[in-house]
């Protein structure tokens, strides 16, 4: 069993927030794929990210999914699909091995 997490940003690279549909698509898309989803998004995270001579702040919602077999071809593929309606060099998606108690 594996935990997936993603890591979305609330605001575009202009700073103007993302319609809640969008964010809201991304959790329909993977319950309707996994069975259930579990969103973090009462009180945004913040990410702080050494971009050259700058720092960049981002306020993330975390996405978690369970999956009983892990498919690094999928989510590489659904990353780059995120990456794209999100407007981002990088989204950040990661799998940690999970055991139930």
């Amino acid at each position: 069993m594996h935990l997936v997490q993603l890591l979305l940003p609330l605001y575009d690279n202009e700073g103007r927030a993302f319609p809640r549909e969008q964010l809201r698509g991304v959790r329909d898309e993977l319950t309707r794929r996994f069975g259930g989803v579990t969103t973090y998004d009462r009180a945004p995270a913040a990410g702080i990210v050494e971009a050259g001579q700058h720092i960049v702040r981002d306020d993330i919602v975390v996405l978690e999914v369970m999956v009983q077999e892990l498919s690094a071809s999928w989510w590489n593929a659904y990353r780059a699909r995120l990456e794209q309606a999100f407007a981002q060099d990088r989204i950040i998606v990661r799998a940690l091995p999970t055991t139930l108690l």
